[in-house]
């Protein structure tokens, strides 16, 4: 349909979720599947994950062994897969370690989020933000400037901005405006837009809302999920694929490409039958 590859790659635990109850970082994984994962990052172009899996680990997945530097070298590819980071928000906390990995970082969102307004700063004792002249007023002066100015009064990064802090630049590297059908990302106009940008083969990291979407819109190829031996549990424990659900009659059907026990754990490879 796009041209683009896309391929789920979790690790779930033997009753089928991702994370805990309270959705702590998922580290029940062994060295093992670590070395699955990061085998499937440098065979991709790209890694796409939510705001929300960015929140939750702070950091991304990046390509260490020399092996795989090696290989992505002679396949005429950078170090590192470019790292998406899906979300509609405009907010993202500059003292995640993610800003300070040396990989190629875009944002995919919206294009409403183009008109999406500033947040109000936190406040301060002599200052106060106008949301509706959209003005920072320092001492009763007028402050009134660009959204750079904003972000180093507040500290807040907005998208497509720049905040410098302790000697330190984060930024995103490119922004991607997808289309929008009620107030959700249309996957296939984003999906067209990547494989523009010559993104070929797609790694989707989680978390379950982000993978339910991708593949309700039948943007998903592959899935490699693998089988940790512990039991979570928790009604509210998130899961690899969230959202509404599908019925059984129209629920993605999958084939089983691979079954390997590694150690303790089941890797499992899926194509999903389109």
């Amino acid at each position: 349909m796009t041209g683009l590859h896309a391929t789920v790659i979790l690790a779930i635990s033997a009753d089928g979720k991702i994370a805990d109850a309270v959705r702590s970082p998922a580290r029940f994984g062994s060295a093992n599947d670590k070395a699955h994962l990061e085998q499937q990052v440098a065979a991709s172009d790209a890694v796409l994950f939510g705001n929300g899996t960015l929140q939750a680990y702070g950091t991304t997945m990046r390509v260490l062994s020399p092996e795989l530097l090696k290989q992505r070298e002679l396949q005429g590819k950078p170090p590192q897969p470019v790292q998406i980071v899906c979300s509609r928000s405009s907010e993202f906390d500059p003292n995640l370690r993610f800003f300070q990995q040396p990989v190629p970082r875009w944002l995919l969102t919206g294009q409403d989020s183009r008109e999406t307004p500033l947040p109000s700063p936190y406040p301060t004792k002599d200052s106060k933000f106008d949301r509706t002249s959209g003005t920072i007023l320092k001492n009763e002066q007028d402050a009134r400037s660009t959204r750079d100015e904003f972000s180093r009064f507040t500290g807040i990064l907005p998208v497509r901005k720049r905040l410098i802090e302790n000697g330190a630049t984060f930024q995103f590297d490119r922004i991607i405006y997808a289309k929008t059908a009620g107030g959700e990302i249309d996957w296939i106009d984003a999906f067209q837009q990547l494989a523009n940008f010559n993104i070929k083969r797609l790694a989707i990291l989680g978390g379950g809302k982000l993978v339910a979407s991708v593949l309700a819109a039948g943007l998903v190829d592959e899935l490699w999920l693998t089988v940790c031996p512990l039991i979570l549990g928790g009604a509210d424990a998130p899961t690899p694929v969230e959202g509404e659900g599908f019925l059984a009659d129209l629920a993605p059907k999958l084939e089983l490409l691979a079954v390997k026990q590694v150690g303790q754990e089941v890797f499992l490879h899926y194509r999903v039958d389109r």
